[in-house]
């Protein structure tokens, strides 16, 4: 059976795992990412820890399919150069020929979210549905669409940005450069700056809310103190949520996909997510492509990354 290693290339971690040819992951590793110590330094470690992993299970490296790297950030696939990875301070890094020269095997490469839509749609939430759009809400909202196994890329590996769609023209500043994107309302950061914002005004109003007890306000804490029933949480997931469907109906209407898999740390709010966001959709997408699409969770959680970019090099 086939097999090969998936990296997912995070800020704080690297994370390693075997994948055989059916999605599988027959091993995990990780270790700390380091950023501080360069590129270099980086791409030394991430062969060494695909050297141990082989050793492990009695493998050659010969014996591997490839290795595949999901990158937080953009890439020339081209050239096999990571062109901006904010979190990690690269820019303009090459990653596919040092590692293919120093381990002899075929390297592929894809932007993180890319990475994680392919793995669910390969071997998670979307397996055996030929068009996916899948969505990562966590401190941004990060998208990928995969279209008969796989990615669709566009132009210049930016297809699939629905976080940086605008929905409210003139909004919060985004990272991005723009305002009002999608992600600075609902994402776990958005959610979290829409109750800060609606705190600051009911306090000033002399209302009450129980958002102002808590110590460390996450959007978890907001899900849970609306599921409390708490008015002013409720109101800033209600906002989110709807804002998202506007989003995923607008996405949906241009892919018409089959089934929308909804991932990322907001996921596990369950169900006082996702059943609005199922009955909002209708409302923002064309009546046959809303049928067409299922809203789903992600199940393949952290391990969505290491699967999609051991896919690749499959």
């Amino acid at each position: 059976m086939r097999k090969a290693i998936g990296i997912d290339l995070g800020g704080t971690f690297i994370k390693a795992a075997l994948v055989d040819q059916e999605g599988a992951i027959l091993y995990k590793e990780e270790a700390p990412t380091l950023a501080e110590r360069g590129p270099d330094d980086i791409l030394l470690r991430i062969e060494q820890m695909i050297r141990d992993i082989a050793a492990k299970h009695a493998l050659q490296i010969s014996d591997l399919s490839g290795l595949g790297i999901a990158i937080p950030g953009f890439i020339d696939d081209a050239t096999g150069v990571a062109d901006e990875v904010v979190n990690i301070g690269w820019r303009n890094v090459a990653v596919r020929e040092p590692l293919h020269a120093r381990l002899g095997i075929h390297v592929a490469m894809e932007n993180d979210a890319n990475a994680a839509a392919l793995g669910e749609a390969w071997a998670g939430a979307g397996r055996g549905r030929r068009f996916a759009l899948c969505v990562t809400l966590g401190t941004g909202v990060g998208g990928g669409v995969v279209i008969d196994g796989k990615v669709l890329r566009g132009a210049n590996t930016m297809a699939g940005e629905i976080g940086h769609m605008v929905m409210v023209p003139g909004g919060a500043p985004c990272n991005c450069g723009h305002h009002g994107c999608l992600e600075t309302i609902s994402s776990a950061t958005g959610v979290v700056r829409l109750a800060r914002e609606g705190l600051a005004r009911a306090q000033a109003a002399g209302e009450s809310s129980a958002l102002a007890a808590v110590q460390d306000l996450t959007a978890a804490a907001v899900f849970a103190a609306a599921e409390a029933g708490d008015v002013l949480a409720n109101a800033v997931v209600d906002e989110a949520i709807e804002t998202l469907a506007w989003g995923l109906g607008t996405a949906a209407n241009v892919v018409n996909p089959e089934v929308i898999v909804v991932g990322g740390g907001m996921s596990r709010a369950g169900e006082r997510l996702f059943a609005p966001l199922r009955e909002a959709f209708p409302r923002y997408a064309l009546r046959r492509v809303a049928l067409a699409a299922t809203i789903v969770p992600a199940t393949l959680g952290n391990d969505a990354g290491v699967v999609g970019a051991a896919r690749l090099a499959l």
